[in-house]
């Protein structure tokens, strides 16, 4: 080691950090300088993982989806109501349980890596959010009594149709749960459309039913999913995935990584 005689020997230059306050790894620990065993083994010891674990999102989004659903599609059936006040009594549940909950729920799901509910979740939020506001601009006088059968709101429809197609598609992969959800919206979608664009009254209440129907199978993969978590990832209703073993009841499915002792931000749960 070289002496310095009356001063502090140079030190290294320190290693840059990079994005997100970590260092640069050296090398590795056959490297030589400052990217030596030592610097090797202390960045080593310096890494961290930390875990930050979320509920699945699509539990709450197809909830919201479902009931919101189930309650518009079922008025369009003519099961209950009429055409012009049910709507605006609707409007409320609509905008916060079928909206701006599910609109959060795919955005946690983006943060969870899902894109299909991001895509799904994201773009029906965003939809009740808009037909509420449309009923409530209507009760205003804003917009006018038939606005909800106007060839305008016809094409709400298809673009809804449209962007459902794919979401179901992709859905493929996921489970056959989620695929009927979106299968059956999307086919309730075309035909809402061709019957508001078409002024077919028949073709209304058969979208209506489709559409009670789309959210029945939502119901029952939210309940699934909802239970299989609380259960610890042990199937509790089967969702229809391409394993058979992933359909048994009483099969743990998914392992959630977690330290035994429930270190705070590492075990799944409340």
């Amino acid at each position: 080691m070289t002496e310095y005689p009356g001063q502090q020997p140079p030190s290294e230059p320190p290693v840059p950090p990079t994005r997100g306050g970590a260092t640069r790894p050296p090398s590795g620990p056959e490297g030589g300088g400052t990217d030596g065993p030592e610097g090797y083994e202390a960045w080593l010891a310096r890494s961290r993982m930390v875990l930050t674990p979320i509920a699945a999102p699509s539990i709450l989004g197809l909830f919201g989806f479902a009931s919101s659903t189930f309650m518009v599609a079922s008025n369009l059936a003519e099961w209950w109501g009429d055409k012009f006040l049910s709507p605006l009594v609707l409007a409320p549940l609509v905008i916060f349980f079928g909206g701006l909950a599910q609109l959060a729920a795919g955005m946690w799901a983006y943060r969870a890596r899902d894109g299909v509910a991001t895509a799904m979740h994201g773009t029906w939020g965003a939809f009740w959010l808009a037909w509420g506001m449309t009923q409530l601009m209507v009760a205003n006088g804003l917009l006018p009594l038939n606005t909800s059968v106007s060839q305008a709101f016809g094409f709400w429809w298809i673009v809804l149709a449209v962007t459902t197609l794919f979401g179901a598609l992709a859905s493929i992969g996921k489970n056959l749960g989620l695929f009927l959800t979106l299968a059956l919206l999307t086919a309730g979608s075309a035909l809402l459309a061709a019957g508001i664009l078409g002024s077919l009254h028949g073709l209304v209440l058969l979208a209506g039913w489709v559409l009670i129907a789309s959210s029945a199978a939502a119901w029952y993969t939210a309940g699934a999913m909802m239970l299989e978590q609380a259960y610890g990832g042990r199937v509790v209703l089967p969702l229809g995935r391409w394993s058979l073993r992933g359909n048994l009841p009483g099969h743990r499915e998914t392992r959630p990584i977690e330290y035994p002792g429930g270190m705070p931000g590492a075990k799944a749960g409340q």
